[in-house]
């Protein structure tokens, strides 16, 4: 059974949750404080799939517990929920690493709907190369370089780097279309499945973060190119420095 992680600090608005996420199939558990968070992903007992977190939390807020999480060396999906849907804060989360947000208040409906998409994208990046799929690819060699989507990791001169769920998922859905022009309106459809008018600086996060990993020189990057006044597109082996 799929194991939600709900972590909110008001307790109506937690057994809200955690009363119609179970009436939906799902097992949940519930914290109300990052700390106690971070100690739950951090047992040996740990079989989450997903954490739902609050960003206005009681001492470490939503913020500095995912950028914890993942510097702590997990990549379960996180997504965020907030009553701050400033652009600034929606930025600020995707940079720390999570994987998506949604702004309180919010419908029901569009909760498991967003839940389901980001499990879906993590079953699909596990088993999807197992039942032969077209098109799809499991790993990826290029230069000294290795991707395992599967795995959410990318080995770079021996050196393996964890990916979250939508860092993977962004790099896979270029290297499928390696040598195309990507535009950031299309990435934010295709791979988040969010609306055509959200910020498209969205994007440009996740690209910068992928830079650091996966290139010698992410100030001048070969393989994830910017494609002027378009988007991104990725390049495995460059024919000549830009």
């Amino acid at each position: 059974m799929t194991r939600l992680l709900i972590v909110e600090d008001e307790e109506h608005i937690a057994n809200g949750l955690k009363f119609n996420l179970e009436a939906e199939g799902y097992a949940v558990d519930v914290e109300d404080s990052g700390e106690a968070a971070l100690e739950r992903i951090a047992s040996k007992t740990n079989d989450i799939d997903l954490i739902l977190l609050d960003v206005m939390l009681p001492g470490l807020d939503g913020f500095e517990t995912v950028e914890r999480l993942r510097a702590a060396g997990s990549f379960v999906p996180v997504m965020m929920l907030t009553a701050r849907d400033h652009t600034d804060d929606v930025l600020r989360g995707f940079e720390l690493g999570a994987d998506d947000y949604l702004p309180k208040p919010f419908d029901l409906s569009i909760l498991l709907a967003r839940i389901q998409g980001l499990l879906r994208r993590k079953n699909w990046l596990e088993h999807d190369s197992a039942v032969g799929r077209p098109k799809n690819i499991d790993e990826y060699r290029f230069s000294d370089r290795h991707i395992d989507f599967s795995r959410q990791v990318m080995t770079r001169g021996g050196v393996d780097h964890q990916l979250t769920l939508m860092e993977t998922t962004l790099l896979h859905h270029l290297v499928r279309r390696e040598g195309q022009a990507v535009s950031r309106k299309a990435l934010l459809k295709e791979v988040w499945g969010v609306r055509h008018d959200t910020d498209t600086r969205t994007i440009d996060n996740f690209i910068s973060r992928l830079r650091r990993t996966l290139e010698d020189e992410p100030s001048s990057p070969q393989h994830l190119q910017t494609v002027r006044g378009v988007g991104y597109r990725f390049v495995a082996q460059p024919t000549h420095k830009k």
